[in-house]
């Protein structure tokens, strides 16, 4: 696949919903930013602390990691791993679009280069650009209203994002499916090729601390659907007050929160 430089983003999306109607007819298709913009803000709010389980499942084995999320803002995040005890320390650390991880078997702090974004995270099915991107979708793409359909009588809108000529990122085009309670129900990413490469999808939608969001959702490559990662959200609260020194290199090695 041909890949260009990339940002980031961190997990969202639905299974593969049953079509009750087509009409994009009709539709602005410049809503198609306020839109996507929507869901991002839905999603993160304006700070947020989440504690999540995620399992990378393969045909011969099957490994399940606990985490702690920390966001503020569109720019900044900390996953920090608290199990299994093997694990426990990892950190990955998100300032505006640079990304440290540390390790505390070697005690050492690594910015992650261009040239690793496209490399699994955490042996995941989420390559470190998937992890790193911010708010890029919303000032890196263009976004068009394509298509719409109601699963359980909510509408869900379509939108196709194509990168601008110029923009750092690896994909060609990426879709999504948008609830019109906000929610990221579906995420195909596309190589320069056009060909489906691989989808996010939720598993399941839940209400925490007031507002419905996806609960579980699964990654996975094309062709390949007995390797996936899934991330379950255990618990969320939304627009916390955050010590800003929590996104910190000093305080992804030596935990203060």
């Amino acid at each position: 696949m041909q890949t260009r430089p990339a940002r980031r983003w961190w997990w969202r999306a639905l299974l593969p919903l049953l079509v009750f109607s087509h009409d994009a007819a009709g539709f602005d298709p410049g809503n198609a930013y306020d839109i996507v913009k929507r869901a991002w803000t839905h999603w993160r709010g304006l700070s947020s602390y989440s504690e999540v389980t995620m399992t990378i499942h393969r045909p011969e084995w099957e490994r399940v990691m606990s985490m702690r999320i920390w966001t503020k803002g569109d720019s900044r995040s900390l996953v920090r791993v608290t199990a299994p005890r093997r694990d426990a320390g990892n950190g990955t650390l998100l300032v505006d679009n640079s990304m440290w991880t540390f390790s505390p078997k070697i005690n050492r702090i690594m910015k992650i280069p261009s040239s690793m974004m496209h490399q699994g995270w955490l042996g995941s099915d989420f390559s470190n650009s998937d992890v790193s991107r911010a708010d890029s979708i919303l000032d890196q793409y263009d976004h068009r209203l394509v298509d719409q359909y109601r699963q359980d009588d909510v509408p869900i809108y379509v939108i196709e994002s194509v990168p601008h000529e110029d923009a750092p990122v690896v994909w060609g085009r990426e879709v999504l499916h948008i609830s019109d309670h906000n929610i990221l129900v579906r995420h195909e990413f596309f190589d320069q090729e056009g060909q489906l490469v691989k989808r996010l999808s939720t598993l399941e939608i839940a209400r925490m601390d007031g507002r419905m969001i996806a609960a579980r959702q699964r990654m996975h490559r094309v062709g390949k659907d007995n390797e996936w990662t899934e991330i379950r959200v255990n618990s969320a609260r939304y627009d916390i007050v955050l010590d800003q020194n929590l996104f910190t290199r000093a305080n992804l090695r030596n935990p203060r929160e």
